[in-house]
């Protein structure tokens, strides 16, 4: 590493620190911050040093996205997101084509149709990193328009990584393109290879230890790079390799996993100032050219994905708020950019609109979460007032209710609450969003609906208003809200996560709030005392563990991955 380098980090940190505590203290998103950090210290440090961390930034955040993949999902996944994912580029990267190279042909970049491509690319491709930063507790909740958003992504990444590979090539030709598909092929063999038999090894070699599995995930990782730059592949198509060679399941992976994520924070902040820092002063021309990106990226895509979700049979809620979060330019329309300045075959306005539409976006988008509920209740519910159901109504079993409990969830709790509610004969309703656990709704409930709760139909499907008693068993705060607004006599259960939120849940009407992790320390607290009375031994306290997990796992209520 260059002293310059070392310097531009230094800068680059000190600035993001200090604009991230400011931040923190008015309890805002770091995400902004970053940007405008990286504004500020890109006065003070050179392209070339920028470009070379932004590299490195994204082939990580590649890596950790490739490591996150389930390959046993991919069937739902693409299933989601196939129609609005087609239709998008179908419909919008033409369009974005045309105006691309109209710009070429106008302000006479050398090779306009090359550079309608770059266009097209920053305008259909929506970033992956900043959606998973926006929908963190709707993707981790797995809630409907969450997964929806995050399905498009995983669907325009690997469009990108496609991309990254033809457009690597300086000169377009059948051979190039072939050879440069051939290597990219071959990476994704050579990590698929090592995710059956290398890794495994690995994990058996270390013998426990979580630390030398998380350096030879790293060394993969850092062989797979260096192996895309001795082939002239882009480094992160080396990466996205290395991130399938490492299994993200079971057990085995849970140090790696963990490692990653806490490095994952750093090169997120590096990827964000970085895209600050490549901003310049801009030309007429480059204000132009960012200003009809950023009007297709903000408007366009979002109506392309709202109507797409709609014609699927989504409600025009969850259509809404999946469409609202793909309106960023993508991380990787960013690499793709860079690859070409450094190929030199991008035009330098271009380039420079591209870096301006992408910071513009990506920040608006963080503003904009603020004013989704307002622009959804004014704009979109005016027009989708005959709003298309389809899709609820064809994967949801319901007959006539009176007096019964809705349970929204069926994760291991809402499992748990159905299967003592048939003990004792009680009428019930399962609303969940999961397409994944669709088949197993439909085997083990009497009545179910696959939807999104944060939406009104599902609720009316669940005949909310004649319902005894409403039951939630997520803590997610939207969900919570919602079931205190609906129109019901119900009584309401809710889980929370800290006991301040339970308070203002109780508050706001809620008949009881569950806070698992007040519950989990006063547990462990009686366990600690039973130990230092003498009334319960370590072994005693062992088997009766083993034998809770084991009925758990008999029922189907949690794993072994779940336990450790």
């Amino acid at each position: 590493m260059t002293e310059d380098l070392v310097i531009a980090l230094a800068v680059v940190f000190v600035t993001a620190g200090v604009l991230s505590l400011i931040a923190n203290q008015f309890g805002l998103s770091p995400i902004p911050f970053y940007i405008i950090a990286g504004l500020i210290a890109g006065r003070f440090v050179t392209e070339d040093e920028i470009i070379i961390l932004a590299q490195w930034g994204i082939a990580f955040l590649v890596f950790a996205f490739a490591i996150r993949i389930d390959f046993s999902d991919f069937e739902t996944v693409l299933r989601d997101a196939e129609v609005a994912a087609l239709t998008q580029l179908i419909v919008v990267a033409p369009v974005a084509f045309g105006v691309g190279y109209l710009f070429g042909d106008l302000f006479g970049f050398a090779d306009p149709a090359r550079n309608a491509v770059y266009f097209s690319a920053a305008v259909v491709l929506s970033s992956s990193l900043v959606g998973g930063v926006l929908l963190g507790s709707e993707i981790r909740q797995n809630l409907v328009h969450g997964r929806l958003a995050s399905s498009v992504h995983f669907f325009d990444d690997l469009v990108a990584i496609a991309l990254l590979l033809i457009l690597s090539t300086e000169v377009v030709t059948a051979d190039a393109i072939a050879a440069q598909i051939g290597y990219g092929v071959l990476f994704v063999v050579a990590g698929l290879f090592l995710y059956r038999h290398g890794f495994p090894l690995l994990v058996r070699l270390a013998d426990g230890d979580g630390e030398l599995v998380l350096v030879g995930s790293i060394s993969i990782l850092i062989a797979f790079i260096a192996a895309a730059e001795y082939v002239g592949l882009s480094i992160v198509v080396g990466a996205f390799a290395a991130g399938v060679a490492v299994r993200s399941d079971g057990t085995q992976a849970l140090e790696v996993q963990n490692g990653i994520s806490s490095i994952t924070d750093f090169f997120v902040a590096i990827f964000f100032v970085t895209v600050g820092a490549l901003v310049a002063i801009p030309e007429p021309e480059v204000l132009v050219i960012a200003s009809a990106l950023i009007g297709l990226v903000l408007f366009v895509n979002p109506l392309v994905h709202v109507l797409s979700f709609v014609y699927e049979g989504y409600d025009a809620r969850t259509a809404f708020l999946a469409g609202s979060s793909l309106n960023q330019v993508s991380e990787f329309a960013l690499i793709i950019a860079i690859q070409a300045l450094l190929m030199g075959t991008i035009a330098d306005q271009l380039f420079d609109a591209i870096i301006l539409a992408a910071a513009v976006t990506m920040v608006l988008t963080f503003l904009g979460r603020r004013t989704e509920d307002v622009v959804y209740e004014t704009v979109v519910a005016r027009l989708f007032r005959g709003q298309r159901t389809r899709k609820v109504d064809e994967r949801s079993s319901v007959d006539d209710l009176a007096d019964h409990v809705v349970v929204v969830g069926y994760g291991r709790i809402g499992r748990r609450i159905v299967e003592k509610l048939e003990e004792h004969d009680t009428p019930y309703v399962v609303i969940e969003n999961d397409p994944v656990l669709w088949g197993e709704l439909d085997v083990e409930c009497r009545n179910y609906i696959l939807g999104d709760a944060l939406a009104d139909y599902p609720w009316e499907k669940a005949q909310v208003g004649d319902a005894a008693l409403v039951c939630a068993t997520v803590d997610h705060r939207p969900v919570s809200e919602t079931i205190l607004a609906l129109e019901t006599d119900a009584d309401v259960m809710l889980r929370s996560e800290s006991a301040d939120e339970a308070s203002e849940l109780l508050e706001a009407g809620s008949t009881h709030v569950a806070v698992p992790n007040v519950l989990a320390g006063e547990q462990l607290v009686g366990t600690v005392e039973e130990l230092a009375a003498g009334e319960t031994t370590p072994e005693t306290l062992e088997r009766e563990q083993l034998a809770y997990f084991q009925t758990l796992e008999r029922y189907g209520f949690a794993t072994r991955d779940e336990r450790v």
